[in-house]
């Protein structure tokens, strides 16, 4: 384990030296120290100065790294190995952003040719509905696309989707449906025209309750209006590995695409999943940020952990998880079209790597997956930022924010990066007592006035930071930006010695749900449960209304 480990011993000491250590003290020691803890890679600028680290630090996380094996687990993983062990999958999600001619393989067979032949199909049926080829049942073009799925199948294509909305075609409104509540599905139907809406169902079992309710909802409505089977065609693609049930729900064959066991569906909108980002953006742009996500593959895989943007992220959070004991991440975008970016995120990062058994099946004795929260930069600067500023808990934060934007209004655009870099500076150097007294004295404040007010606009500081700058949010630096922190939370499930590819967490409260759902489908009293489960059911089906 870890934790017995003499690198980790080694950190444990480190900590103890430097816990105390004060950031704008180190800043004032070392003018260099932007220079020599920032990274480069395309147009991503890294600056992880703000943390509390030395030299000594960082000689010893990249130590870590190597006596982890973590450069050994990344070749097994592009090489096809099956490391996700309990599910017996290989993770070669990279592949399907391969631009180059090398072959991937899983048990000797090389998947390239399966991909880009998807790939082609994608084009082909994206291209359709954007140029109006593609015609419903009364002969009209496509006007808005529903996605029903959940989890990856949801989060992934509904945040690229926001996010390079200004390379989009603007004359089509995507919507994205995954809740079970019928509020969500209903919200986005009565908007609609089903003789002009196209609906992409993604489930790779064709079976996953809330996916498929959604559709079999969206189905009726359909034909409600419709009144004709045929028509579904027409109106409904899918994404499954499950092609027998896609054409039984009444799917075209042809309009039914590919989904791989070796693929996870948080790692899936690289594939059909982003069939909804392809309609939006057009097939040349999701080739762009393919190319950026294979590059940061390339850097992730041949730099060297020094000069290895993930790496040094996931070591960073490591170090703040395991021995600074903080139990939490924030993620920060100052890019409006990143609102959707802690969510992705969440679910990237905490199914992932909230685990609490290792690859040998023993209990871990170490924190593993911090919890991970966020929101536009400057809407959270007005909300949870007082906690980050001044609470109890130390919450290390990632600032994501281009130097130019699709439209750059330069006022909006200056106020908005003055406010990246004073919080960044902010947070780290805090408000001692004597520049709060010096600042309350000029404003003409004294005696038993000052005194009082003084200790509540202190600023502690210290708080750790990383800042991610781009040049602006194009296809090409959104799949560098995703490929980064995936392998960021590859790293760190590395680190901890645990599998970051399965989700057997998610499937405990699946089952329940169906053994709960047909206790509910009659009257009689139920017992067979604890007194609060018990007692929760049966005031729901003592107070629903008939027709529920």
């Amino acid at each position: 384990m870890p934790k017995s480990t003499a690198i980790w011993e080694a950190l444990q000491s480190h900590y103890q030296e430097i816990c105390d250590l004060q950031m704008r003290d180190q800043f004032a020691q070392d003018p260099q120290r932007f220079e020599k803890f920032s990274l480069e890679h395309n147009d991503i600028l890294l600056d992880y100065s703000k943390n509390r680290i030395t030299d000594k630090t960082m000689e010893l996380l990249f130590k870590l790294a190597r006596e982890s094996k973590v450069e050994e687990w990344t070749q097994k993983m592009f090489s096809g190995e099956k490391i996700n062990h309990t599910e017996d999958r290989a993770v070669l999600h990279s592949a399907l952003r391969n631009i180059s001619d090398k072959p991937m393989l899983i048990d000797g067979q090389d998947v390239m040719p399966e991909v880009k032949n998807e790939l082609q199909r994608i084009r082909k049926l994206s291209e359709s509905i954007r140029s109006r080829q593609w015609r419903g049942v009364s002969g009209q073009p496509i006007t808005d696309v529903v996605n029903i799925g959940i989890g990856g199948s949801s989060l992934g294509p509904e945040m690229v989707t926001d996010a390079l909305r200004p390379y989009g075609i603007h004359d089509m409104h995507f919507h994205f449906v995954s809740n079970v509540d019928e509020n969500h599905i209903m919200a986005a139907l009565e908007m609609l025209k089903p003789e002009t809406t196209l609906f992409i169902i993604s489930s790779k079992t064709f079976t996953t309750q809330e996916t498929m309710l959604n559709a079999s909802t969206a189905r009726k409505w359909f034909l409600k209006s419709v009144d004709d089977t045929s028509a579904i065609k027409k109106h409904f693609v899918a994404v499954t590995s499950n092609r027998d049930a896609a054409t039984k729900f009444g799917i075209d064959p042809e309009n039914i695409f590919m989904m791989w066991d070796w693929v996870g569906g948080r790692y899936s909108l690289w594939s059909a999943i982003g069939l909804p980002i392809v309609i939006s953006i057009g097939m040349d742009n999701f080739e762009a940020m393919m190319q950026g996500a294979y590059e940061m593959d390339q850097h992730f895989k041949e730099q060297p952990f020094e000069k290895n943007i993930p790496v040094v992220l996931a070591l960073l959070g490591v170090w703040y998880n395991n021995f600074f004991n903080a139990q939490s991440y924030a993620i920060l975008p100052y890019d409006q079209h990143l609102h959707r970016l802690p969510a992705y995120l969440q679910q990237a990062d905490m199914e992932s790597n909230g685990k609490y058994v290792d690859r040998e099946g023993q209990q871990v004795d170490i924190s593993t997956g911090p919890i991970i929260f966020g929101e536009i930069g400057i809407s959270a600067q007005h909300a949870f930022y007082q906690l980050i500023h001044q609470g109890t808990k130390l919450i290390p934060a990632d600032f994501l924010a281009p130097i130019t934007d699709y439209h750059c209004i330069m006022r909006h655009h200056r106020v908005l990066m003055s406010n990246v870099f004073a919080q960044t500076e902010a947070l780290m150097k805090g408000k001692t007592e004597s520049e709060v007294r010096a600042e309350l004295e000029a404003g003409g404040m004294s005696g038993e006035q000052l005194e009082a007010l003084l200790p509540y606009k202190v600023f502690l500081g210290n708080k750790p930071t990383n800042t991610l700058l781009f040049q602006t949010l194009d296809p090409k630096t959104l799949g560098g930006l995703i490929a980064m922190y995936e392998h960021k939370i590859f790293v760190q499930g590395i680190i901890w010695n645990i599998n970051s590819f399965d989700q057997w967490g998610v499937e405990l409260g699946k089952q329940l749900a169906v053994k709960i759902q047909a206790e509910l489908e009659d009257a009689s009293e139920v017992t067979v449960h604890d007194s609060s489960t018990n007692g929760l059911i049966n005031y729901y089906k003592n107070n629903r209304p008939e027709k529920q």
